[in-house]
């Protein structure tokens, strides 16, 4: 098995052994991860890995979030892995490239550790013009803190815009890491 692999491996048994909810079990990631499918790679189905950051206010009333031009909605800034020594250094520099963000702390509650706040494996439509079909996200996500008062440049390449918003916006994005949001008390 890969180091990649192996890494993935044990953050997906954390979390599902000390995080996931009891409706949450994962069964294709973890079925590609025992078949040892290149889940560090954009070009394997019927999945593969991306990471995102949930970036909130210090005071947990607000939310980045980025304008993505191929969804055409607002979501966390995110996007296929890169590699990185963690996977949260992964997702952090999605967030610098979509939103000119100069690395922004992870957030406390990760108690400095490789440690996604949610896993969330979703359907994605694919794109033509790449020649993808539609495929699945396992995004491990991770928390980040940010001043809004940070001067944001969006990466138009991907991006149409990167802007604040009130929390409850995440309701729209990634509803399941609100609820939890909620229920620890991280955000208002």
């Amino acid at each position: 098995m890969s180091e990649f692999l192996s890494r993935l491996r044990a953050i997906v048994e954390t979390y599902l052994a000390h995080e996931a909810e009891s409706d949450e079990w994962l069964p294709v990631l973890t079925w590609q991860i025992d078949q040892q499918h290149a889940l560090d790679s954009r070009d394997t189905y019927p999945g593969h890995v991306t990471t995102s950051a949930i970036l909130l206010s210090p005071d947990g009333t607000e939310t980045l979030l980025i304008d993505h031009k191929t969804l055409k909605r607002w979501l966390q800034p995110g996007g296929h892995y890169e590699p990185a020594e963690t996977f949260w250094l992964s997702a952090r520099r999605e967030a610098e490239e979509e939103t000119g963000l100069s690395a922004p702390p992870l957030h406390p509650w990760h108690g400095k550790a490789d440690r996604p706040f949610l896993i969330d494996s979703h359907a994605v439509p694919g794109k033509a013009s790449r020649g993808e079909r539609p495929h699945l996200h396992h995004d491990l996500q991770f928390l980040f803190v940010a001043d809004p008062a940070s001067p944001l440049v969006a990466q138009l390449e991907e991006v149409s815009a990167a802007r604040w918003h009130g929390i409850a916006a995440l309701e729209e994005v990634t509803p399941r890491g609100l609820k939890r949001l909620k229920r620890l008390g991280l955000v208002k």
